[in-house]
């Protein structure tokens, strides 16, 4: 009797934004390892970031992932292409302005700003980055401006109005 094994589906796809190596500095020498900073996403409007370290690159990688994995979020996208409205988000001194575009524009974003905005599913948006560039703080910095996005639903039900009062 033979059981049908069949391997696990990956529901993310994985972008590896940054790998940098760090050093501490011990009585007995200097300690290397490496840090690894991951983005996951579905393209449907799922995305998260993870940081791993460990001595070696692919273990460093293998940690972001699955640190990736425990802080996903979830953005909802309007007519599956952009976000609802303006946001702003920081991290460190970093950052991030996002606004909603026209269908076609694309995705104008540079660094690890494209990244979580490419893996998240969203199509048409433009940003701008202030500040500080460091990889990490960008990334956290977006997906701070992507948690403080609310649909038109979620802001009548908060003012207690229809979607249409709010739309005008």
């Amino acid at each position: 009797m033979q059981k049908n094994m069949s391997p696990k589906e990956k529901q993310f796809e994985e972008l590896v934004v940054e790998i940098k190596s760090v050093v501490k500095v011990n009585k007995g020498g200097r300690q290397r390892r490496f840090q690894a900073v991951v983005v996951i996403g579905d393209r449907k409007g799922r995305v998260g970031l993870g940081i791993g370290k460990a001595s070696e690159v692919p273990d460093a990688i293998k940690k972001a992932i699955q640190d990736a994995e425990k802080n996903v979020i979830k953005i909802s996208l309007i007519d599956g292409r952009t976000i609802a409205h303006e946001a702003v988000g920081r991290s460190g001194a970093a950052r991030v302005i996002i606004k909603p575009a026209k269908a076609g524009r694309g995705v104008i974003a540079g660094g690890s700003v494209r990244a979580i905005l490419e893996l998240a599913g969203v199509r048409d948006i433009v940003s701008k980055s202030l500040g500080a560039r460091t990889k990490i703080n960008m990334a956290t910095a977006t997906l701070n401006a992507l948690k403080s996005i609310k649909t038109p639903e979620e802001v009548a039900r908060l003012r207690g109005k229809t979607v249409e009062e709010i739309l005008g």
